[in-house]
């Protein structure tokens, strides 16, 4: 697996799995586009986000990954926030992942959260809080995988600290 920043050659691979994920009903944890989703726009605003210019308002500045398998398909998004805000501190955390229904099950997810965790590291962040609804078992035992430690659970969401320092 793969997981960097989405390009333009991606955009047919990135457009398959987003229309994967709406025809699933399913939620989109670690990507937000709008309602008018314009590609080569979401590039340039996740190149404007990390640099802080631009955000929304409640935002923090944020990079947008993509995790690839080894043919270039398409697997997940990640989202990783480089601070934390208020609401964030109660849900949502540092990182935001999903993997595409069609690929789930198959350790994706833990591998796309270990490599999220590496590029936290690579930008000083040295405790990672990560979130998870408490009847998401499936994210639950993928944040406990990579050294997830309960902290207390908030209005139905658990939160959890990586101490990337000791890893």
């Amino acid at each position: 697996m793969e997981l960097r920043r989405p390009t333009l050659a991606d955009k047919d691979t990135i457009l398959e799995m987003i229309e994967e994920f709406r025809q699933n009903n399913s939620p989109t944890d670690g990507f937000f586009a709008g309602e008018n989703f314009a590609y080569e726009e979401w590039l340039e605003t996740n190149t404007n986000a990390e640099r802080g210019l631009g955000i929304p308002e409640g935002f923090v500045p944020f990079i947008q990954y993509v995790s690839f398998d080894g043919h270039g398909r398409a697997l997940g998004f990640l989202n990783l926030r480089l601070r934390l805000n208020d609401k964030l501190l109660q849900h949502g955390g540092h990182i935001g992942y999903c993997i595409r229904p069609s690929e789930r099950g198959k350790g994706y997810a833990k591998e796309q959260l270990r490599l999220g965790l590496l590029e936290a590291k690579a930008k000083a962040i040295s405790r990672v809080l990560l979130t998870c609804h408490v009847d998401n078992e499936a994210s639950r035992r993928t944040i406990l995988s990579q050294g997830g430690q309960l902290e207390n659970q908030v209005d139905g969401t658990e939160r959890y600290w990586i101490d990337l320092e000791r890893e």
